[in-house]
């Protein structure tokens, strides 16, 4: 009997603070079964697998994970991003950065490594450190580290506030340890913590005389744990004053 699918199953139920009951309910078992399940007394089939992944809403590659650790096959492919099958998403992703020019846009996987970006980025990183620029890049990493884009961020207590608590979300979300070291790390750089002002409708990035707020997209209806992993966080103007020099092409330090 494999059991090694079971202290992960109780893992991801802990993380997302369900008990085995509130559990059960939702995928539709008798607690008793789940019970059975955690502790190795029984072996999943691999639907069940995928349905508890799916009520626990456990990531592409973690899902794969499980399986493995229930002896069964992955159920979502993993392809790299130079691989021909990925040419015609990677184009329109990359049309996509394009299109929101003249705002800065950038593609990023799941830790926060940037996999392409647009012509506007320029804006964000120039002066910063040429060590910081270099592949692999952490988009976080370089705008909260004093020698990236954490001087010319006007606000920058509350863009960090804004940073730590997003990676705490993303890191509880997915239960990647990645995350959580470049959280620490992201922690200790200076700068302080601020909340948002009250009145406030966004948390803004204030950079240099320029104010943006966030999007991010990801794709509807990943089955690849690769694309499942990507996103475009996009900088939309946040004020008026922003969408003109934008427009015009000022508002950059070069």
């Amino acid at each position: 009997m494999n059991s090694g699918v079971g202290p992960l199953l109780r893992e991801w139920r802990g993380e997302r603070r369900l008990s085995q009951l509130e559990l059960s309910v939702r995928a539709g078992v008798s607690a008793r079964h789940l019970s059975f399940l955690e502790t190795g007394r029984s072996r999943p089939t691999r639907e069940m697998i995928l349905r508890l992944a799916e009520e626990l809403a456990v990531p592409l590659r973690s899902r794969n994970e499980l399986l493995l650790a229930g002896g069964f096959a992955p159920a979502y492919g993993e392809t790299g991003l130079d691989r021909l099958s990925m040419s015609a998403v990677l184009s329109s992703l990359r049309d996509v950065l394009a299109g929101h020019a003249p705002s800065p846009a950038i593609l990023i996987d799941r830790h926060w490594t940037m996999v392409d970006a647009n012509a506007a980025v320029a804006r964000f990183t120039a002066g910063c450190a040429a060590w910081l620029l270099e592949p692999p890049v952490n988009v976080l990493r370089l705008s909260l580290h004093p020698e990236g884009m954490a001087p010319r961020i006007g606000n920058l207590s509350e863009w960090r506030a804004h940073v730590l608590h997003r990676l705490d979300q993303q890191a509880a979300a997915t239960a990647d340890p990645v995350l959580r070291e470049l959280r620490t790390e992201l922690a200790g750089y200076p700068g302080g913590i601020s909340a948002p002002p009250e009145q406030g409708l966004v948390v803004p990035l204030r950079f240099d005389d320029l104010s943006f707020f966030s999007i991010t997209s990801v794709l509807g209806t990943p089955l690849d744990v690769t694309l499942s992993e990507l996103a475009v966080e996009s900088f939309l103007p946040a004020d008026a004053a922003t969408a003109a020099a934008l427009r015009s092409g000022h508002g950059s330090r070069t």
